[in-house]
């Protein structure tokens, strides 16, 4: 059974919650819905999605919550919450979302702060902690400029079950390297921590990518995390600026066939088994 851990959905009708749905926005510009994806994931042999929230809103967590009580695909949603606020108010929020069993997972949008340190604020720390004291699912959505604060925030909650979300964006494109995996290496030394095959095709050249440009990346993850802490993510819509959903997939396939540490065992973990474990599913 494949299991994608991170899924989108979304409507240019709602404005508010999704302001980088402009018409430049190219083929991201239009709705994507659970009835545009279904004959997709038959294709790829996707039992089951994981569903991401792609707005700093509360009330677009409510719109993907009440868009995975009516898809059964739907394993569940990662939504967001505003940490930088008084514990009590965040928590009074986070207990709301809590009695919604599709609601299994958390996630800041850290990447796009001003402030890349958002995540060592006091009060934001008092939050994370908040999650980790019930051992809620934790997404981490940054660059590689973040994680050394990310290392940080672990070093000073170090029992969050988190997950890092599209290898932290490493710089695919120019093949950049070593100060990611250098601190992808500190950050994979603490066992709590997953990481997601997801979002490397939009890191790499949308027209020119070839597989082999992905190795070295998808490599490094398995060395530091292990196939027992990674899976696979399709972060669809976004993929399809640069790949169909087919060919993230296969692309993933394909890079981890060359990596001989993989076998079919180990497989199953990366494109199932994890993402169920990790979140707790249902299914």
């Amino acid at each position: 059974m494949k299991i994608d851990s991170h899924q989108h959905f979304w409507s240019v009708k709602r404005p508010n919650d999704y302001g980088f749905l402009v018409p430049d926005a190219g083929v991201l510009y239009r709705d994507y819905l659970p009835e545009n994806l279904q004959s997709h994931l038959i294709a790829a042999g996707v039992s089951y999605t994981v569903l991401v929230q792609a707005a700093e809103s509360l009330e677009e967590t409510d719109y993907l919550l009440d868009i995975a009580a009516k898809t059964n695909f739907v394993g569940g949603v990662v939504g967001w919450i505003n940490f930088d606020q008084n514990c009590g108010a965040f928590e009074k929020q986070l207990q709301k979302f809590l009695r919604n069993p599709k609601f299994i997972g958390i996630r800041p949008m850290l990447q796009q702060l001003p402030d890349d340190d958002f995540i060592l604020k006091k009060q934001v720390i008092e939050n994370v902690k908040v999650i980790a004291s019930i051992d809620f699912p934790f997404d981490i959505l940054v660059y590689p400029r973040h994680l050394p604060h990310i290392y940080e925030m672990l070093q000073r909650v170090p029992n969050l079950h988190a997950v890092i979300d599209h290898l932290a964006k490493p710089q695919i494109r120019s093949q950049q390297i070593d100060e990611w995996l250098n601190w992808m290496n500190k950050i994979s030394m603490n066992t709590n921590v997953y990481c997601k095959l997801s979002g490397i095709v939009t890191e790499a050249d949308h027209q020119l990518w070839q597989v082999e440009h992905f190795i070295p990346y998808v490599e490094a993850v398995i060395n530091c995390f292990g196939a027992e802490r990674s899976m696979f993510g399709s972060d669809w819509p976004v993929c399809l600026q640069a790949a169909s959903y087919e060919q993230v997939v296969t692309l993933l396939e394909a890079a981890l066939e060359k990596i001989h540490m993989i076998n079919k065992e180990k497989l199953e973990h990366i494109f199932g088994t994890n993402a169920a474990s990790f979140y707790r599913l249902k299914v």
